[in-house]
């Protein structure tokens, strides 16, 4: 062996046995100051490259720890670490926690008065902080890049690294001036940069964009396997809503509306109704947002009503429940959103509220975003976040798979799809009719149009386009346009149609339609799809059924429906029911007749409606 190999073995060796000493002592650091026994997934790998003097990216669900990444180093490797985050409700959090712990930290933002800018200057310029924490826009001011030239800056921390890519939902433009300040400093300090939300391009993005250097890149997985993910077709977003808060009563919850005015609007309702809350928003003068923060942060509210402007760093573990009661524009702020949910690793709850007019008012807060920004990411992603609110695949593998993670499972039992117990329905012809008509337009169309050759509309402008010639013209007639958009939107979800466009946005076919059209490909699909009651089903209505069959119908309806765990519309709707009180159905060709009873339903639940209606007629000799 030569004196070069030999060398290096024992520089190998003793580096080894340094790097294990060191991360002896950050252990003992995370039982001093934080009281943790051990490192959570991740955590230590992280902390060690960083040790090792390497540039990082950790991709890390909420909740998972991510700041201590950067705090334990902070203290092993002296000096003051530079933490860039975004928010000042997070800085603040932080700041207090670790002055509390006994870590000496400050933050340096537009919330102090000159005299504390100053004064904290002052102090940093001592040496006095393990860590300052500072917003991007600070690297504008002559003062602060004065202060970084002077002092020992061995780690600089990037928060929320996803604002530095275009391709990220919440995209900052003073984030792209972070990798130049960082390039101005006469020593550069290891970086390591930090999101709980990045997909491969924005996770690609943010090395490029920071210039990070050969990083250490850890994804510790996206699943948060104690949340359940739920999607609820909402038609009456505030009944749904206060029901929820019902069953959810004593426990912390977020409620996430998409404009200031539904956070006003239903902080108001909700008052009104007595219940305990606070509301959140970028309109608020900041001793209202704090204010507010502190009554939910402290129990002295239960819930809070925001818009996205509050949670990020907001460190409350016993948030129990987390409801959107819009849709996001984006699966990525989404999945944070909802993950401000069971930090303390016990079940929590993720409904989301949908109806299309979330998609209208999505569609308009793009159209007014940032000019430089290319909008046409945006609209993608707003496509991404629809198709989750229409599949009927699993909740939680649709996100892990967005993200980039391949799950092992194909039913979590843990979403409102997998746990449904609405039984699958075969939509093929219906798909088909649907597929038709789009190819029959030329495909140069978008979902509304579509929809009003499918129903039959007689506008003029159909008229003058000449699609009330069409053979697909009024072919779905029996549907409301809600129910016609609605299947539209879950075959966009699977994939059968695309929607192209920006602006104006048009359906256009996928190839694998034609394994449908032309093909033995058929589709099914795990939703009620109402349909409108055509001239004759109106007619039961009109008729004098027997009310008190009915309730006792109803009776047996409910029964069945908390047998089986299921609502009680998912057993027989009110019109089927009517129309049995009506016809008195007692034999399976007879009850099979009645709109509403499939097969399947009448193997399950047939022969308990026939005897219902039986012993009726026996008792009333009918």
């Amino acid at each position: 062996m030569s004196v070069f190999v030999e060398m290096f073995f024992f520089t190998f060796v003793v580096f080894c046995v340094l790097i294990d000493v060191i991360m002896e002592k950050a252990l003992l650091l995370l039982k001093n100051f934080f009281g943790y026994d051990s490192f959570r997934t991740g955590q230590a790998e992280l902390i060690k490259a960083i040790l090792q003097g390497s540039d990082c990216l950790g991709i890390m669900p909420t909740g998972s720890g991510k700041s201590i990444c950067y705090q334990i180093p902070a203290l092993v490797l002296g000096g003051t670490t530079l933490v860039i985050s975004p928010l000042i409700s997070l800085m603040k959090d932080q700041v207090d926690n670790l002055n509390e712990m006994g870590i000496s930290a400050t933050f340096i933002n537009s919330s102090l008065s000159s005299h504390d800018y100053m004064q904290t200057i002052e102090n940093a310029s001592l040496g006095m902080y393990n860590i300052i924490y500072v917003a991007p826009e600070r690297f504008n001011s002559d003062l602060f890049l004065r202060l970084l030239s002077s002092i020992h800056i061995p780690l600089i921390a990037i928060d929320e690294a996803h604002c530095v890519s275009q391709w990220g939902h919440d995209f900052r433009p003073s984030y792209t001036e972070i990798a130049s300040m960082i390039a101005k400093l006469e020593v550069r300090p290891i970086v390591a940069a930090f999101t709980a939300t990045a997909t491969k391009p924005v996770a690609k993005d943010i090395i490029s964009c920071l210039h990070l250097v050969k990083p250490f890149t850890l994804t510790t997985g996206f699943d948060r396997k104690n949340l359940s993910f739920q999607v609820v077709h909402s038609k009456n977003k505030m009944y749904d809503l206060t029901t929820y808060l019902k069953k959810f009563s004593g426990h912390s919850g977020i409620i996430y509306c998409s404009t200031r005015k539904n956070v006003d609007l239903l902080y108001q309702e909700l008052s009104k109704l007595g219940f305990s809350v606070s509301k959140y928003h970028a309109g608020m003068e900041d001793s209202e947002k704090r204010t507010s923060q502190n009554n939910f942060v402290y129990d002295k509210t239960t819930l809070m009503i925001a818009t996205n402007a509050f949670g990020m760093g907001i460190d409350k573990s016993n948030v129990r429940f987390v409801i959107h009661f819009n849709m996001p524009k984006d699966l990525e702020s989404y999945y944070q959103e909802a993950g401000r949910a069971g930090r303390d690793g016990l079940s929590s709850e993720c409904i989301l509220l949908f109806s299309r007019s979330d998609i209208v008012t999505n569609q308009f807060i793009i159209s007014q975003g940032t000019p430089e920004i290319d909008r046409s990411i945006d609209y993608k992603k707003l496509n991404d976040m629809i198709d989750y609110c229409n599949t009927d695949q699993c909740l939680r593998r649709y996100i892990l798979e967005y993200f980039g993670e391949i799950p092992k499972f194909q039913i979590c039992h843990n979403c409102s799809n997998c746990n449904s117990d609405i039984e699958e329905t075969d939509i093929t012809v219906d798909a088909k009719k649907i597929m038709s008509c789009i190819k029959r337009m030329g495909s140069r169309y978008g979902t509304n149009l579509v929809t009003d050759v499918l129903k039959g509309s007689k506008s003029s402008k159909i008229q003058s386009l000449g699609f009330d010639t069409l053979s697909t013209y009024g072919i779905l007639k029996e549907y409301s346009k809600d129910s016609i958009k609605e299947l539209i939107s879950f075959l966009m979800a699977q994939g059968y149609i695309i929607c192209i466009g920006k602006q104006y946005p048009v359906l256009v076919l996928d190839a694998k339609a034609n394994n449908v059209l032309f093909g033995t490909k058929t589709i099914t699909m795990k939703r009620k799809i109402e349909k409108e009651a055509s001239t004759k089903e109106t007619s039961f209505s009109n008729l004098p059924f027997d009310s008190t069959l009915f309730e006792h119908l109803r009776t047996l309806r409910k029964k069945l429906a908390f047998i089986n765990h299921v609502p009680p519309f998912v057993v027989f709707s009110d019109a089927t029911l009517t129309q049995m009180a009506t016809l008195y159905p007692t034999t399976k060709d007879d009850l099979l007749a009645i709109s509403g009873v499939g097969s399947v339903k009448f193997e399950r639940y047939g022969k308990e409606f026939m005897d219902c209606i039986s012993t009726y007629l026996q008792e009333k000799e009918i």
